[in-house]
């Protein structure tokens, strides 16, 4: 057997073992749409915590589309203004059912966000709500959102309702990146494991987490996962070691922001990749072999090799293109995106190096101007 026959069947054994022994991932099954909780017989308490900083062009939006939800119970909301330059607390607006909380300066030890929703947390739980929804202030709610949420969380007793906001996907760059990034989340967290009690794969999604206040007082609230870089899946973890968490896809949140750029989605992807890899070089030359043989091998064999090699090069860039297709559908772009995911890997294979890159030189974690993740805590 020649050496490129065995790396061609190596790339097709990765896809097979992918699309076959992976919860399904890619056929983008758990959907918040695809089945109607009943309602509760009593509409348990909710409090919104929404950090900002810097967010003046979006948080009218996104905090109005919170104040506009046609939830049945009690329900309000507080903004944690972190620091913000550029107005964010009077463009949020004025309602009875809205706190703008001033943040206290960043401790030692904390990420910006966290600290934030720390904050909005311990204001919140002094009126001791049923749920916390920790939401992102470039996230907007359709109205029905917040029910759906309690009526799932209260259906399943669930420590965790976590939802994966819609991202904006118009610009060429965005279709080129944006269906990806949540194609490689599902691929990392497959969303029908993260359900499992029998499986230990634990995830949430930053931008629209609905947690049991019980349950995140129990786990140690924000203060146990305070320097994390990765917030959301740290969360995760330590939630569904108290009760079921469930994750899905949706279009009732969205994202506000379009990312516009390749540049503008780099740096949403470096600010954490390395911390993924647990800022560890082994790992990161781990990863850059396995992207390899995962997405660049098979068409760079389909293209230029010959015989058996190439058969087993065209048959996983096949299997990688029929894998992206349910996630190209849910965003609505074209399926012949399907057979450029070996540059897209290519693309996500770069922005983690890139990562890396800024962990070394004292940059990694950057959010809203802060260096988070510094080469000395690798």
């Amino acid at each position: 057997m020649s050496l490129w026959l065995a790396l061609g069947l190596v790339s097709l054994l990765i896809w097979l073992v992918l699309v076959l022994a992976r919860g399904g991932f890619w056929l983008a099954r758990e959907r918040d749409d695809r089945d109607t909780p009943p309602a509760p017989a009593h509409w348990p308490s909710v409090v919104a915590v929404v950090p900002a900083r810097d967010e003046a062009d979006v948080i009218a939006r996104s905090v109005g589309s919170l104040l506009q939800q046609d939830y049945p119970g009690p329900f309000r909301v507080v903004l944690v203004d972190d620091g913000s330059t550029d107005g964010t607390a009077a463009a949020a607006g004025t309602d009875p059912r809205l706190e703008v909380l001033p943040g206290a300066p960043l401790p030692a030890g904390w990420t910006g966000k966290l600290w934030a929703q720390q904050q909005g947390v311990a204001r919140a739980g002094e009126s001791a709500p049923d749920y916390i929804l920790l939401t992102d202030a470039d996230i907007g709610h359709a109205p029905e959102n917040l029910r759906a949420l309690v009526s799932r969380a209260e259906q399943g007793r669930h420590a965790m309702v976590t939802l994966m906001a819609e991202l904006s996907c118009a610009t060429r760059a965005e279709r080129f990146l944006i269906p990806a990034f949540v194609f490689f989340f599902q691929m990392l967290y497959p969303f029908a494991w993260v359900a499992r009690r029998d499986r230990r794969t634990a995830a949430a999604a930053g931008g629209c987490m609905l947690v049991r206040r019980a349950a995140l007082e129990a786990a140690g609230g924000m203060a146990s996962i305070r320097a994390e870089i990765i917030d959301d899946c740290a969360l995760g973890r330590r939630m569904k070691a108290q009760g079921p968490v469930w994750l899905g896809l949706t279009r009732r949140a969205r994202s506000l922001r379009p990312y516009g750029s390749v540049a503008e989605i780099s740096r949403m992807v470096s600010r954490s990749a390395y911390a993924q890899l647990g800022y560890s070089p082994l790992l990161l030359a781990g990863t850059v072999l396995g992207m390899v043989l995962t997405y660049l091998l098979p068409p760079a064999l389909a293209l230029f090799g010959q015989g058996a090699a190439q058969a087993a090069g065209a048959a996983a860039w096949l299997l990688m293109a029929l894998a992206f297709q349910p996630m190209l559908r849910f965003y609505r772009v074209s399926p012949l995106w399907g057979l450029a995911l070996p540059a897209i890997g290519a693309a996500y294979t770069l922005f983690t190096l890139q990562s890396a890159v800024q962990v070394w030189r004292g940059q990694g974690g950057m959010w809203k101007g802060r260096a988070q993740a510094m080469a000395g805590e690798a």
